[in-house]
């Protein structure tokens, strides 16, 4: 049999779950925790900030429109037009719920009178494209009567 030629081998060493030999094993230190400060966001409590618009922007440059229940004022992507959109609205799982909850037996949210449950989807009103959805998927939302209505709003820059 001929000499044996050792092969160089790359990758980990394998020491049986000890250092190698001539180490020392050093414990670290726990990292230090921290800390962070958190401003209280007055806009998540529910106050609306004081650039705020509800209606026609009337050509003033709109920053972001949040499209909720009510018509949103917004820019149209699809034709430019400035303006409020038109909303159009679908029954949601809350309004199924809301009819079969037996404390409101006198009310049925199915009806188109009683759409505050319902999911709202907002269109231009001149070029009639959907420009955004507002659904409300959580069925909870019938015990939340305040919260029913959600009006829409733009901020301005």
């Amino acid at each position: 049999m001929g000499k044996k030629e050792e092969e160089t081998v790359l990758g980990i060493p394998y020491t049986g779950g000890h250092p190698p030999p001539g180490m020392v094993y050093q414990p670290q230190p726990p990292p230090q925790p921290q800390y962070y400060y958190v401003a209280k966001n007055p806009y998540q409590s529910g106050i609306l900030p004081p650039n705020a618009i509800f209606d026609d922007p009337k050509g003033a440059p709109i920053h972001q429109t949040f499209y909720r229940d009510t018509p949103a004022p917004f820019s149209c992507v699809f034709c430019s037009h400035s303006s409020v959109t038109s909303v159009r609205s679908k029954p949601s799982l809350a309004a199924f719920i809301g009819c079969m909850m037996p404390a409101m037996l006198g009310f049925c949210f199915l009806c188109p009178s009683m759409d505050c449950l319902w999911h709202k989807y907002h269109y231009c009103p001149r070029c009639g494209e959907k420009v955004a959805d507002f659904e409300k998927s959580d069925p909870c939302a019938v015990m939340d009567p305040p919260h029913w209505v959600e009006r829409s709003f733009a901020l301005t820059s």
